[in-house]
């Protein structure tokens, strides 16, 4: 009986072809000589691909006119483009859940980081100068009585919220529509920024949020905002961003993600108010090793049930 054949087209997280080993012959593509060549052979023959990094969109869709799966691996599946796979009658999934804590803990690590400037504390005694009889100067923030708006309150931004409130930290938040939750709800990004000091964004990322948060929010946030973003770097306009730390527009930002990463805006590089991580939020081996399997169950669950786990919201109306 020949296994079903689904497309790997860059390197993934070895335990995804480890769960499929077995279970489906793996193409994969990026250790192909001749990869336009593959797919033009094996085009009516692959039935899902296991997405990492690459880009998804229609035109490569049109290319397999037999897949009907896209799995991607991470919760944030911006790379894909899910509405043109749904007009194709493609499911995309995702990895929802199985990050949550961890990008929640790199969020509230990021975030002490950035108030108490922990990074440039460590690199003061690192430099000698603690040594020398200089104690590090007093910061001018502290976390506790704080009030923090969260931009995309799902899952992750649910455990970012509980984590802060041991701290005495105040949650507000904005989405699209209103939840049944105890914090209160903006409808305006705009008045939520100007109604908090840290603005914490875990929204996902895509055109509908490109630059969502802009100059205008960063100044409505004011001299003692504080902005870290575990999300996607394109939420945020990253030049005004780069300003308003420079100018004190806001007091400091924590970052994890970026506009161009792995590019980073050189200017961020050079400012002392702006705390730099390499896009961590959920890079640890048991988590990328539970995203893995997540990826390798919806891929099993759709060859063999036709069923995948964990659609996304754009595919939900394939799968009923």
């Amino acid at each position: 009986m020949e296994l079903p054949v689904v497309l790997m087209p860059g390197p993934m997280n070895a335990a995804v072809a480890a769960g499929l080993d077995g279970h489906c012959e793996l193409i994969r593509l990026w250790e192909e000589p001749d990869p336009d060549g593959v797919l033009a052979r094996r085009r009516d023959e692959i039935v899902a691909i296991a997405a990492g990094g690459t880009r998804i969109d229609g035109a490569y869709l049109d290319r397999l006119p037999a897949v009907r799966l896209v799995a991607s691996f991470g919760v944030g599946y911006d790379r894909i483009d899910a509405t043109a796979a749904a007009e194709r009658g493609v499911v995309v999934t995702n990895t929802p859940g199985v990050l949550d804590d961890e990008v929640a803990d790199t969020a509230l690590g990021l975030l002490l980081m950035t108030v108490r400037e922990l990074s440039r504390a460590e690199r003061y005694l690192r430099d000698g100068k603690w040594a020398g009889g200089t104690p590090y100067p007093l910061t001018p923030a502290t976390l506790h009585g704080r009030r923090m708006g969260i931009l995309g309150l799902g899952r992750i931004g649910q455990a970012i919220a509980d984590r802060v409130k041991p701290f005495g930290v105040s949650v507000a938040y904005h989405n699209r529509s209103p939840k049944a939750v105890e914090h209160e709800y903006y409808p305006s990004l705009l008045e939520l920024a100007t109604d908090v000091d840290i603005l914490m964004i875990v929204i996902p990322g895509g055109d509908s949020t490109r630059h969502l948060v802009d100059a205008e929010v960063l100044k409505a946030l004011g001299p003692d905002g504080i902005v870290i973003n575990v999300a996607r770097g394109t939420v945020v306009d990253e030049q005004a961003l780069v300003d308003a730390l420079r100018t004190n527009t806001i007091l400091s930002a924590g970052l994890d993600v970026f506009e161009h990463e792995p590019k980073v805006h050189p200017d961020l590089l050079t400012l002392p108010n702006a705390v730099l991580l390499p896009h961590v939020g959920s890079a640890t081996q048991p988590t990328r090793t539970a995203m893995a399997n997540l990826v390798v169950d919806n891929l099993r669950s759709y060859l063999t049930k036709g069923t995948p786990l964990t659609p996304v919201p754009e595919s939900r109306s394939l799968v009923g």
